[in-house]
């Protein structure tokens, strides 16, 4: 064998493991700076850690190929392989995950970690999902959401007529409006500047969402309103599930509770530091809003959802308050 064909039999020994490894898609909505691209990192990494290079993860942050119900209905048709998102954002595909933007279920992370591992009504839900296209792999954390506004926010009274800005969940909206709110959906890269120009009065999202995002610079008080706890579930298009071998959907569901675990350590051990940055910043916390006040506001809510979802709606806060007296 001449010095040629040596060269050009190692050229194509090299090309091989590259030509076989599949490059597989994670879009989300965070920052570059966000926890939930910090996680997606540590996922992507051991996924093509524990399948030997089989498959690569491509992470595609900050809303580049769509917001989170684009996200989720190209996971449902394969046209993404992985997302993260709000448990209620997947809703539109599962209605009665609905239920979990469900106001004031939990009150500490430990309790919500326990109500979404342990929840039997919860697990019988996200069994619902391969139907619809796609399949929860573990749930990431992004923690309580709270608000930023441009004006003090104590009560609900201060909340009247003011225009907030959400994401598109049918529960939130009656939760937000419940306390006084006028309610306006809008993709999350649009609400820094809607809050500066005027278009809307603040925002409310997890503190790590707020933080990344800067929306306190444009909304200077937040209000640690803690009004609904908001975890991401991780998920994997169903015909992406399908096409892997036994061994490699392991290697990806041992991945997901690696950046799972990684993940509420990150968020449940950020909120602090985060909330000092932005202090430091400017920012005006309100750690002490009237929250008995908040919670009396919500109260129609159960009701409207009960009327709605029926026995669905009791079965999960059995779960909620199991876990509420299980877990100080």
């Amino acid at each position: 064998m001449n010095r040629l064909t040596l060269l050009a039999a190692a050229a194509l020994a090299m090309a091989l493991p590259a030509a076989a490894q599949t490059v597989l898609k994670f879009s989300h909505t965070d920052q570059q700076s966000g926890a939930r691209q910090a996680a997606a990192q540590v996922f992507a990494k051991k996924v093509e850690e524990l399948t030997q290079g089989r498959y690569k993860v491509n992470i595609f942050c900050c809303s580049q190929l769509g917001n989170d119900p684009k996200n989720i209905e190209q996971l449902a048709l394969g046209g993404i392989d992985f997302t993260v998102s709000a448990t209620g954002s997947y809703a539109p595909h599962v209605p009665s995950l609905n239920l979990t933007m469900m106001p004031f279920l939990v009150d500490s992370y430990a309790q919500g970690w326990k109500l979404y591992d342990e929840s039997k009504w919860l697990q019988a839900q996200f069994a619902k999902a391969p139907d619809k296209g796609f399949r929860f792999l573990s749930t990431w954390e992004a923690g309580f959401r709270s608000m930023t506004t441009k004006e003090p926010l104590n009560k609900p009274s201060d909340a009247t007529g003011k225009k907030l800005r959400t994401f598109p969940n049918e529960m939130m909206r009656w939760t937000l409006e419940a306390m006084g709110f006028h309610i306006q959906i809008m993709p999350l890269p649009e609400v820094y500047l809607a809050i500066q120009q005027g278009a809307v009065s603040g925002q409310e999202n997890p503190v790590d969402t707020i933080y990344s995002n800067k929306f306190y610079e444009v909304a200077p008080n937040v209000t640690l309103t803690n009004h609904v706890y908001s975890p991401i579930p991780l998920a994997i298009s169903e015909k992406t599930w399908q096409k892997l071998a036994p061994a490699d959907q392991q290697a990806v569901m041992e991945a997901a509770r690696i950046s799972a675990k990684f993940s509420r350590e990150m968020i449940s051990g950020n909120d602090a530091k985060q909330l000092a940055e932005m202090t430091a910043k400017g920012a005006k916390i309100n750690a002490r809003p009237d929250v008995a006040a908040f919670r009396a506001a919500v109260q129609p809510v159960y009701a409207k959802a009960r009327e709605k979802y029926g026995a669905d709606v009791d079965a999960f806060l059995k779960d909620a308050e199991t876990v509420r007296s299980s877990v100080k």
